[in-house]
């Protein structure tokens, strides 16, 4: 998610915008409040007015049950604090206490994981009790993710900046890996667990590796300058997941006002149906010209607004959402048309602030 944005429309302001882990929902934190969205189609779930801010917001699943951590000039509550808010009950259940700021919570049916600048802390549910402390490097972003199907992963930065570790939450594996030779900024997992998507702070390159091994499955890239990568998610639909095949598509956003979407059967995986990714006209020469000549290169590419935003897809493969800082939610539905171009071929637009006050 994105925590602590200035995005201003009518009288609430945005201080976080996310999806929860397994992306069925959009939650948006103001500084009044909170609200919980179903993600495609779009329909609010439920929210509270509280006068005070929410800074971090992670619904569990389809549930009423959410984790808050304050945020604004008024917040609800400290920023070290997380507060598990059952909303049926209209009550706080339970609170975790940490001694710095926390980034980032991610919220499974069994597990509480929170993120703070030197470390992630996991806490097993209902029990609410530390299971588990994980140091990583500074982490001011709170880069985080897991996965939420049969093999629950996490995956946080490592000891050292280009360094994520791999912690599976449900099964055994503990592995800590060198994705990039700066800081990462940003890392996403398949639904499955199977998978891992890994930024560094340059955002040309987007690597994905295998969990089970750790091995690199390869690289796709956004582009050949500098970028800031907001946020990745895969496609991996539940029919691929019963199939137990690995996730089919990769999306993006950046500062570069442009989403991209990428076929991950190009490295090796499951072809995906809706084209195949465009490489350099010189790679035929792969081994002999730098990788930038062989990358793969993103078959859809969009324009979205350039502010800070998250990204997943919908219900099906061929629909991108992208919900930005300033409350905006944008649902793209994609086809090919007849020169065999993958473009979006509607937009809809909704200001989810209109539905918080």
């Amino acid at each position: 998610g994105l925590k602590d944005c200035v995005g201003m429309n009518s009288q609430a302001r945005v201080l976080f915008v996310g999806y929860n882990a397994d992306h069925t929902c959009v939650c948006v934190g103001t500084a009044t409040g909170f609200a919980v969205f179903a993600c495609d189609p779009l329909a609010r779930r439920f929210g509270r007015e509280f006068g005070r801010g929410v800074g971090i917001v992670e619904v569990l699943g389809r549930t009423n049950v959410a984790a808050l951590v304050g945020g604004g000039a008024d917040p609800l509550c400290p920023e070290t604090r997380v507060a598990l808010w059952d909303d049926r009950q209209a009550r706080t259940v339970a609170e975790a206490e940490c001694r710095t700021p926390v980034r980032a919570v991610r919220l499974l049916r069994d597990r509480l994981v929170v993120v703070t600048d030197m470390a992630v802390w996991i806490y097993s549910l209902p029990a609410f009790e530390l299971v588990r402390r994980i140091a990583t490097t500074n982490n001011p972003r709170g880069v985080c993710a897991v996965s939420c199907g049969e093999r629950q992963l996490l995956v946080c930065l490592g000891d050292k900046p280009g360094q994520v570790r791999l912690e599976g939450l449900n099964v055994q594996l503990s592995r800590l890996l060198t994705v990039h030779e700066s800081s990462v900024v940003c890392a996403a997992l398949s639904a499955d667990g199977s998978r891992l998507a890994t930024a560094s702070d340059k955002g040309t390159l987007i690597r994905v590796w295998a969990t089970q091994t750790g091995a690199s499955v390869g690289e796709v890239r956004r582009g050949s300058d500098h970028a800031m990568i907001y946020s990745i998610s895969f496609w991996d639909g539940e029919q691929l997941q019963r199939q137990r095949q690995p996730p089919s598509l990769i999306t993006l956003t950046s500062d570069k006002g442009t989403c991209h979407v990428f076929s991950l059967g190009d490295l090796g995986q499951v072809k995906a149906p809706t084209g195949a990714n465009k490489q350099s006209s010189l790679s035929f020469a792969k081994g002999y010209l730098p990788k930038y000549f062989s990358s793969e290169w993103s078959f859809a590419q969009f324009a979205v607004p350039p502010e800070r935003s998250v990204v997943c897809f919908g219900a099906t493969r061929d629909t991108v959402i992208v919900v930005t800082v300033s409350g905006q939610y944008f649902k793209y539905v994609c086809e090919t048309d007849s020169n065999g171009e993958y473009k979006p071929t509607s937009r809809t637009e909704r200001n989810l602030l209109a539905s918080v006050d």
